[in-house]
């Protein structure tokens, strides 16, 4: 017998797969099955199931099927022998073959059950990655809102986004107001950020409203109008339309829950300059004392005077370039007094107000300093902007051409003859804001170079 079984063995070999040789299969037959020596491949068919074999390559041996279909030789492998069983894989020999007696390929079955699987697998995968998005917290669509609208936004309005939705739990770098924790405190829209999109419905911004303006009316009116644009560009993305709530946001819950906003008119009066001045000039740190000094006497928006660089100021001829909301960048004449005060400050880096202790390395925060200020002074409260304010109305005193004083602070002009009629040089600018910046300083009683000031008459004494 083993003779026979060798005999057989070599002549398939040299004769090729095409002449059957034929034995039962047994699990111990298929385990000492080998490759013969000088062989590609040697199959064994089974008697039991007549299309069934076993295929031995160089370290492989499978189950294959192989039948004739429209004349044309059809072999499908079935697997290999240590994952099937001889009687699983008989089951599916004679599956096939039922296949071929139908005239359909076994071949084509197994593409499409394979198509069918993976076209399966896929949608799973998706559900579930559809279902992890709508269960993603809303900061990750806030993060690509901020990403994809950054580019139009000024720094001041990507540092609002940033302030409303930080995270917290940060070591305060500045002072504390009694009762308050060491560590910052999240964002106003942190808490709605971190719910998922589809959850941030009318209902609980209305909550999120009654809850925040009762403590904080202002800083929740802006965190509000952020919320809603945020609202708005999600209910038009692809992505984010199915979840997003674009009423959430609603004008009239706004009208309904926030108080009426009323027009600010904290301003520094004629009568109250010498008491602002001397105090504001007894801060301990330079740079913040030059900070509102210089808010005062240009009259610029806190982040433009906060934002000026070196290169942006002119000591040779007198001129102050201020990167501007409105227009881009204003140049404005570098008055006497402040001029003064920007050159004795230190350069320690590119900003002019600068900050060794601020990530960003110039001053962020002058309102502590400004408030103690105005405390020892016995003054009432002032915001930074009312600094901005104070010049404004204070120009009216040496009865300034309100459009010049407008040009100097940045304001867009609102009349037509400013618009198109008025084209007013750098000169013209500065002999008007000299006079302005020397009727406050006089005011005050600050020592200054009247004497540099146009249109100030002085006593020469003759030869």
């Amino acid at each position: 017998m083993a003779t026979w079984w060798l005999h057989g063995i070599i002549h398939v070999a040299k004769t090729g797969a095409d002449t059957m040789n034929r034995e039962r299969l047994t699990p111990d037959r298929i385990r000492r099955l080998t490759l013969p020596e000088g062989a590609g491949q040697f199959f064994l068919w089974d008697t039991d199931a007549p299309r069934l074999a076993v295929r031995v390559t160089a370290g492989a041996k499978s189950f294959i099927f192989e039948a004739k279909l429209n004349r044309q030789t059809v072999r499908v492998t079935i697997g290999d022998v240590r994952a099937w069983t001889l009687a699983t894989a008989r089951d599916e020999a004679r599956r096939l073959q039922t296949m071929i007696d139908q005239g359909i390929d076994p071949r084509q079955e197994k593409r499409d059950r394979i198509a069918e699987a993976e076209a399966k697998r896929a949608e799973a995968d998706a559900k579930r990655i559809e279902l992890e998005r709508i269960a993603a917290p809303a900061m990750e669509a806030w993060q690509k809102y901020i990403e994809a609208r950054a580019p139009r936004w000024s720094q001041s309005h990507l540092a609002d986004h940033a302030t409303v939705s930080k995270e917290g739990g940060e070591q305060r770098t500045q002072g504390r107001r009694p009762g308050e924790s060491d560590k910052t405190l999240p964002g106003i829209l942190r808490p709605l950020l971190a719910l998922p999109l589809e959850q941030i419905d009318a209902d609980r911004v209305r909550v999120w409203l009654q809850d925040e303006s009762a403590k904080r009316p202002t800083h929740t009116r802006l965190a509000f109008g952020l919320l809603r644009a945020f609202l708005n560009w999600c209910a038009d993305r692809p992505e984010y339309r199915n979840q997003a709530h674009a009423d959430a946001c609603i004008t009239r819950m706004a009208r309904d829950e926030l108080p009426k906003k009323s027009a600010k008119d904290d301003c520094l009066q004629r009568e109250q300059l010498p008491a602002w001045f001397a105090c504001v000039r007894q801060i301990q740190n330079p740079v913040i004392a030059a900070y509102l000094q210089t808010a005062l006497l240009i009259g610029a928006r806190r982040e433009e005077v906060a934002g000026i660089r070196w290169e942006d100021v002119d000591f040779q001829w007198k001129a102050m370039t201020i990167k501007d909301k409105v227009e881009g960048e204003r140049t404005i004449p570098l008055t006497p007094y402040v001029a003064a005060l920007l050159a004795a400050l230190p350069r320690r880096n590119e900003w002019v107000f600068s900050s060794p202790t601020a990530a960003s390395g110039r001053l962020q925060e002058p309102r502590i300093q400004h408030n103690k200020a105005l405390t020892a002074a016995g003054l009432p409260a002032l915001s930074i902007h009312g600094l901005r304010r104070s010049f404004g109305t204070l120009a009216e005193w040496v009865e300034c051409p309100a459009g010049v004083s407008a040009q100097i602070m940045g304001h867009k002009p609102s009349a037509t003859a400013e618009k198109h009629y008025r084209v007013r040089p750098l000169d013209l600018l500065r002999m008007w804001h000299s006079k302005i910046e020397g009727w406050i300083l006089g005011q005050a009683a600050v020592p200054h170079q009247a004497e540099h000031e146009p249109g100030i008459l002085r006593v020469v004494k003759s030869g």
